[in-house]
């Protein structure tokens, strides 16, 4: 009765539809009746009239009896199996897991065993190897007198299986190990000869019927990050399988695990558990982050400087914002997507943010945070978890990745860290079977040592643009756009050639004997102007002139679409002085470095080539200044001068533009959106509708398109090499941290991509995989 009792209530619930609530409160008030706590206190006459009131369960709900002919029953649970791979939850797995809806499902039938015939029966599920941690030991739960629904779905607290896991949890619930010694060992020998055979952990299920052992299932299990980088290292050490099948057995993705902050699990669960839960965003930048709301650069700057955590909220987030983000422990922006400048910027700086997250309803005048009933203001506790896109009110505890902790921080020591023992031996495994190499997109000299830490090995992509947005160096390029003739201008680059020239020495120094590509000023110059009233009105009482000729400057550099207009090499040709002082900030940098012993190996980029004529243009005053300076420092210095290919006509060009530069890099960001007409900053209001439809594939701002804009880089990879041979070609969009774009870059291939700092790792093991994947050019 207790078997017919389950069986009517899970096929009244998976097969029927019927509230599986209604049974379980007929099945809590018999209990209640009967004075007992648990089911299996139950007598046989109570489940006999347990039965029936099931069955009158069903008919109510479904207007029909509850099928007695055993076909019937049968057809029915193998229709819901085929039916359930259409369902939410299996949906979303699907799409966590990127597996094609086309696929189906498939559907066993076996007989049963009976884990529910007393004392001398149970059930459990377990796991060859500890799935959080990959620790070598078998970990696994079970239940006496029950059956696996009651395991799995924590009807009853299970018990440990073994006594050593027992004593982990300091549990006084008796393990398998001690009430079934026999049985135990013999689950202990089938599951070493399953994971032996199957060389992976696994997942197994069971059945003990009377004192017999009867295994269920067992499938490759599931795990951490953590978990797959022990297990792969460790099962490599014992032999049973090879270093390529090791790196083939972790996703590139799980090991932003091992890098990134975390929320401790428990804490956060509890915030949950206690309706603190928000919204959820786009998981932007992986790790966790906790602070008081600001909601402008300005104010995260002023709590920041007052020694106060921070967590920068805004509608979206521009350049200016820059130092705001560098002070915040995290970004949460209301639009954007995932490589919005939010995005990008915070996964370069390797901050925690959750992007596109469209319930936020952010207010600047009044300061306030409204989602789901709440309203949050300045200053108030936020937690976001860049890892899930998860938004919690008030402060969760983070507990820092160990491996920064030993390569970065050097709180630890290696000797003293087990799972960063584990990490560098895979990455010394994945740069020994890698053809990519791997650079960084780094901006400073501390996020180029990050890189270095991680095993970059040079600067694929540093953005001088980025040096313009601190203390006083905001005022003199703000000076030079404003200025209104050409010794003006001068006046006001002579102020920030000194610190550009600092910043590369500093670069340089970190990179020591490795390539860095420099690229020169791109975005339009509008933004670094300011915006409000309040701040055009202090910017010309710094600078000395009216309010109303400020804003009229302001008013005029106004662009319709100032990401096609004039930014990038434009720039430079408009106003070459531009390109002359950032010249003689890197060859003089270089210079000066030299000279103390470092191996400089600068390249000089343009960016937003669509025109040979363009390169020609800037590449001779580049060299120009070049030359002269390094004759004149009478030092021994090599340079490259390239180019970023980002527009269709330089990729379509790429033999007459070959003709100029010494390198390609692919800046697939605007790439991307130039070849589909997209911006990436407003695409996110549809493109989540273009992916469930299948319109698209993927996300093409996370995943290159390989048969749009991979054309093109194909195409330009083709016709470079044609003019010069020995090109070098990279790749420096965010691209450059994804696997499956990674593998794309080694299958044209390309030389090196170029990534983030902390997404590093991620891209020198998918470069392995993709080069043991034996998909060659």
């Amino acid at each position: 009765y207790d078997s017919y009792r389950r069986f009517i209530q899970m096929y009244g619930d998976v097969v029927l539809d019927v509230e599986k609530d209604k049974f379980e409160h007929l099945l809590d008030q018999k209990k209640q009746e009967k004075g007992v706590e648990k089911d299996t206190d139950l007598t046989g006459d109570d489940l006999k009239d347990l039965v029936g009131k099931f069955k009158a369960v069903v008919k109510e709900a479904t207007g029909a009896d509850f099928p007695e002919d055993p076909k019937e029953q049968l057809w029915g649970a193998v229709g819901a199996v085929f039916k359930s791979w259409m369902n939410d939850r299996a949906i979303t797995y699907r799409k966590l897991n990127k597996i094609p809806a086309e696929w189906g499902t498939a559907v066993n039938v076996q007989a049963m065993v009976f884990g529910n015939m007393g004392d001398s029966s149970a059930t459990g599920v377990a796991f060859t190897r500890d799935p959080s941690t990959g620790e070598k030991r078998f970990f696994g739960e079970y239940l006496v007198n029950a059956q696996g629904e009651d395991v799995v779905a924590g009807i009853r607290t299970p018990h440990p299986i073994s006594n050593e896991q027992k004593e982990r949890a300091g549990s006084d619930l008796e393990s398998m190990e001690q009430i079934m010694p026999e049985v135990y060992n013999q689950l202990v020998e089938i599951y070493q000869k399953l994971e032996n055979h199957y060389r992976d952990m696994q997942d197994i299920e069971f059945t003990v019927q009377e004192g017999k052992l009867y295994m269920l299932q067992t499938r490759t299990g599931k795990r951490t990050g953590f978990a797959a980088v022990r297990i792969a290292a460790e099962m490599e050490e014992e032999g049973l399988i090879d270093e390529k099948e090791a790196l083939n057995r972790i996703e590139p993705e799980q090991l932003l695990q091992l890098l990134a902050d975390l929320f401790e699990t428990e804490e956060k669960k509890k915030a949950i558990e206690s309706g603190r839960f928000l919204a959820r965003g786009l998981n932007a930048g992986p790790g966790a982050a906790a602070g008081k709301i600001a909601f402008s650069a300005e104010k995260a700057e002023t709590m920041a400087n007052a020694g106060e955590k921070v967590v920068l909220v805004r509608i979206e987030t521009s350049p200016e914002d820059i130092a705001g983000m560098v002070a915040a422990e995290g970004i949460l922006t209301a639009r954007g997507g995932m490589t919005s400048h939010a995005a990008v910027v915070a996964r370069g700086m390797g901050k925690p943010c959750v992007a596109g997250c469209g319930d936020l309803k952010i207010n600047y005048k009044e300061k306030t945070l409204a989602v789901n009933g709440k309203v949050l203001k300045e200053g108030d506790l936020i937690s976001i978890d860049g890892t899930t896109g998860e938004v919690i009110e008030g402060d969760l505890p983070t507990v820092p990745s160990e491996i920064n902790q030993v390569l970065v921080s050097g709180t630890i020591k290696k000797e003293d860290s087990r799972i960063c023992q584990i990490f560098s031996e895979i990455m010394e495994w994945a740069n020994k079977y890698k053809k990519l190499s791997v650079r960084t997109n780094s901006d400073t000299p501390e996020d180029s040592a990050i890189a270095r830490s991680f095993g970059a090995e040079g600067i694929g992509l540093c953005r001088t643009e980025h040096m313009f947005f601190e203390g006083e160096r905001i005022d003199a390029v703000r000076e030079m756009i404003l200025a209104k003739d050409l010794s003006g201008r001068q006046k006001a680059l002579d102020k920030i050639l000194p610190m550009q020239r600092d910043d590369f020495k500093g670069i340089f120094k970190a990179m020591d004997g490795l390539p860095v590509t420099i690229r020169f000023l791109d975005p339009p110059l509008h933004e670094f102007l300011p915006h409000t009233a309040e701040d055009i009105k202090d910017l010309a009482r710094k600078i000395g002139v009216s309010f109303d000729e400020l804003q009229e400057k302001v008013d005029s550099l106004h662009e319709s679409n100032p990401m096609l207009g004039h930014r990038g090499c434009r720039l430079g040709i408009v106003y070459p002085e531009i390109s002359e002082m950032q010249t003689r900030a890197v060859i003089e940098a270089a210079c000066e470095m030299t000279r103390e012993g470092v191996e400089v190996l600068p390249e000089i980029m343009i960016p937003l080539v669509g025109h040979v004529n363009e390169l020609k243009l800037q590449k001779e005053i580049v060299v120009k200044v070049a030359d002269r300076i390094i004759a004149e420092q009478k030092v021994n210095l090599k340079y490259l001068v390239g180019t970023m290919i980002e527009l269709p006509r330089a990729a379509l060009t790429a033999d007459k533009i070959a003709q100029e530069a010494q390198f390609f890099s692919f800046g697939t960001n605007d790439l991307t959106q130039t070849t589909f007409g997209l911006s990436r900053d407003d695409a996110g209001k549809f493109l989540p509708y273009y992916i469930e439809n299948k319109i698209l594939e993927a996300d093409p701002f996370q995943t290159l398109d390989r048969s749009g804009v991979g054309e093109l880089v194909k195409i330009a990879v083709e016709k470079g090499k044609c003019t010069r041979p020995d090109i070098k070609l990279g790749i420096c969009g965010e691209h450059g941290g994804d696997a499956a774009s990674v593998e794309f870059c080694h299958i044209v291939g390309l030389n090196y991509v170029s990534c983030s700092p902390r997404r590093v790792p991620i891209a020198i093991l998918a470069a392995a995989r993709a080069n043991l994947a034996g998909k060659l050019n």
